[in-house]
């Protein structure tokens, strides 16, 4: 298997179990993502949201009308640029968030747990390099890192 096929399964299967994990709170993964982001800055941009999320426009604009309906987010006008629209938290997306936040962060807890601690931290520190381009792409394994094959 290459590594886009693999980084593509394994972030198949995290989503499968956060799924499953959140359904019954009736919260969607996108939703659970849109209060995460609003917990830790509330008051974003809607295309600083996308992105945050790695979802596109439409999706989120979905996502946030469901939440808008379910009264956990609200819309609000940008006080620096009247062209923006920001999206906050309300309270009782707050009060979802504590609900689910500390479960999902106990399953990622448990994955890393089974990584081991000096695997899991390399492993985290691999895949930000890669999505933050601080890294080469070509320069990894000449910095005395293993090749990303899977033999």
């Amino acid at each position: 298997m290459d590594l886009p096929d693999l980084i593509r399964g394994v972030n198949r299967r995290l989503e499968q179990v956060l799924e499953a994990e959140l359904k019954p709170k009736g919260v969607s993964l996108h939703q659970y993502r849109v209060l995460e982001a609003l917990t830790e800055r509330n008051g974003l941009p809607m295309g600083d949201l996308a992105t945050r999320l790695f979802v596109d426009g439409p999706t989120l604009t979905k996502t946030i009308d469901k939440m808008v309906e379910a009264a956990e987010v609200y819309r609000g006008p940008d006080p620096h640029d009247r062209r923006k629209v920001l999206i906050f938290l309300s309270r009782r997306g707050a009060e979802h968030f504590e609900n689910v936040g500390p479960l999902i962060t106990s399953i990622q807890q448990e994955i890393l747990d089974g990584l081991g601690k000096s695997e899991a931290a390399a492993l985290t520190n691999l895949l930000s390099e890669l999505l933050c381009g601080t890294a080469s792409w070509r320069s990894l394994k000449s910095r005395g890192r293993e090749t990303l094959d899977h033999k």
